[in-house]
């Protein structure tokens, strides 16, 4: 707390009232971090103290998103990142649906993030259920969208981390129509898409952050930690990425 403030609190006695405290602090809370769905929004505080677990590679990776959406960004102005992998079917709709969740956060839902691969398969059953497990309502639409894999059903999804924050989520391609086609940032979470998709067409800015793929430890005693394990470590940097910008575009605000 700044002395001004804290002046302003204490009064004459230097003594802080709990309910004034209080009060500042809730009117500094953004709109859409209170829209967030409730379990989202505490499980998104807990992942803000601890953004030391955050390694070095992707911190830098971090740091260019940072600088991009800064330069990009433009008050009340739609801005869109696609993140990317493989079979979009874990990384790169953990890593979409955590940087929403980070957006409305730091108060700029505003930031858009999407996801997509370069072979399409299934939204995976695993990632629902680990995005369910900090509060985020997923829901079958009933309907299909094509195919990546002939014999493998791509059934449509919403996802709803908020009141009012909502994608429709499946299995796609990172150019389907239903994602941003120009001008956005390219997130690339995984190693092979990486390597097999050196240009992401109509991206402004692309940017190598791999991770890990929880798909080894399917089936397997640590299933449901080691997809956790990826949700938190993508989730953390994408808030540490936009409580950077949130700091750098009031730093810059007349």
């Amino acid at each position: 707390m700044d002395p001004s403030t804290f002046a302003k609190l204490a009064g004459d006695k230097g003594q802080l009232d709990p309910t004034e405290v209080k009060k500042c602090l809730d009117a500094d809370v953004p709109e859409s971090r209170k829209s967030l769905n409730p379990r989202v929004a505490s499980h998104a505080d807990m992942l803000t103290t601890s953004f030391d677990m955050i390694d070095e590679t992707h911190r830098e990776a971090g740091e260019k998103l940072v600088d991009w959406i800064v330069k990009n960004h433009k008050p009340g102005q739609s801005l869109h990142v696609t993140v990317i992998c493989t079979g979009n079917s874990r990384r790169s709709i953990l890593g979409a649906t955590m940087g929403n969740i980070a957006a409305a956060y730091y108060g700029m839902p505003e930031i858009r993030f999407h996801s997509g691969g370069t072979a399409p398969t299934v939204f995976n059953p695993r990632t629902i259920a680990a995005l369910k497990n900090i509060g985020v309502a997923i829901e079958p639409t009933g309907q299909e969208a094509p195919r990546g894999e002939p014999k493998t059903a791509n059934p449509t999804f919403v996802v709803r981390w908020g009141t009012g924050m909502e994608a429709t989520e499946f299995s796609k391609t990172y150019f389907d129509a239903s994602n941003p086609q120009k001008g956005f940032a390219a997130l690339m979470v995984c190693g092979e898409a990486d390597a097999a998709c050196p240009l992401v067409k109509g991206a402004a800015v692309r940017i190598s952050m791999p991770y890990l793929d929880p798909k080894i430890y399917d089936d397997s005693t640590y299933e449901a930690l080691k997809y956790a394990e990826r949700r938190d470590d993508i989730g953390r940097l994408m808030l540490s990425v936009m409580m950077q910008v949130r700091n750098r575009l009031d730093q810059e605000s007349p």
